[in-house]
């Protein structure tokens, strides 16, 4: 028997969890320069649960696709936080069903007994601050890889 190495996990769905705040910084790097609707977004104040479906891009296999030449990918994944108490957000038209928004950060900013504030940081000026119970944040993948549209991976110019 052999360990499993990273590798092996390169075609497989992810399915991550973060519960304490340093398991954050996985998540948050994987949701880097994810797209999504704005009417990807919910929040559903009975079951305490915000929802993003996000088309994130596959920064895992960014490596792998350089080395092969082949195209970069993108993947539907579901961005799930629960024990939501209260959702606020600035520079975001929710009456603009069109827009477009691009994740660019999850920060998580500490409170009192677990409790805190998730910060989600989206291109253009516009947050999300999710006041939550305490840090319980899901991260699944849930179609399969396809060919990003633009053929090119997320640039942050310096």
């Amino acid at each position: 028997m052999t360990d499993a190495r990273f590798e092996d996990g390169a075609e497989a769905p992810l399915y991550l969890a973060a519960q304490e705040p340093d398991e954050l910084p996985v998540i948050a790097s994987l949701v880097q320069d994810a797209v999504f609707p704005i009417t990807e977004m919910r929040y559903s104040p009975r079951r305490r649960r915000f929802v993003l479906l996000l088309n994130r891009f596959r920064w895992e296999d960014r490596e792998a696709a350089d080395r092969a030449g082949r195209a970069y990918e993108r993947v539907r994944a579901l961005l799930v936080v629960d024990g939501v108490l209260k959702v606020k957000s600035q520079g975001i038209d929710r009456r603009d069903k069109d827009t477009v928004l691009s994740l660019l950060d999850l920060a998580f900013v500490p409170g009192a007994d677990g409790a805190g504030r998730l910060e989600l940081t989206l291109a253009g000026d516009g947050a999300i601050a999710l006041e939550i119970e305490a840090l319980e944040v899901t991260l699944k993948d849930v179609t399969r890889p396809y060919v990003a549209p633009s053929h090119r991976a997320p640039e942050h110019p310096e």
